[in-house]
């Protein structure tokens, strides 16, 4: 199964806080899954870090190594993405959410996320 972090299951998992459920820290630890994240959590984490409206422990390049060295892979935004973000509807008003849920529905991806507002959606959310 391929898995598509939301940005605050990102954080809890490399910055260790114990709030990830126990379906997504399984999901997370499966080796057969392939992990994701987006550079949209990227971007997000930076955006929020630099205007002071998200405290973490690590740096961002700290954040980045993480992922690296966690074998998951970085996905970018791509015009198939774009394209299913036109279609849906606007009820989750937050714009980092709504592309990530495109990209889920384009890449056939689950998103593990705690997000109750993903479920008016036609993409796998799982937590």
């Amino acid at each position: 199964m391929k898995v598509l972090f939301d940005t605050h299951t990102l954080i809890w998992f490399i910055e260790g806080i114990d709030k990830l459920s126990l379906k997504a820290k399984s999901e997370i630890e499966n080796l057969n899954n392939e992990r994701f994240v987006s550079t949209v959590s990227l971007w997000e984490i930076a955006i929020k870090s630099s205007r002071n409206k998200l405290e973490l422990k690590k740096t961002f390049k700290e954040i980045i190594q993480s992922i690296l060295d966690n074998d998951i892979q970085i996905i970018t935004v791509q015009l198939s993405h774009l394209n299913v973000l036109l279609t849906l509807e606007h009820d989750h008003g937050d714009p980092f959410d709504r592309l990530l849920i495109a990209q889920g529905i384009a890449e056939g991806m689950t998103i593990l996320s705690a997000d109750q507002h993903f479920g008016p959606y036609p993409v796998r959310v799982t937590w």
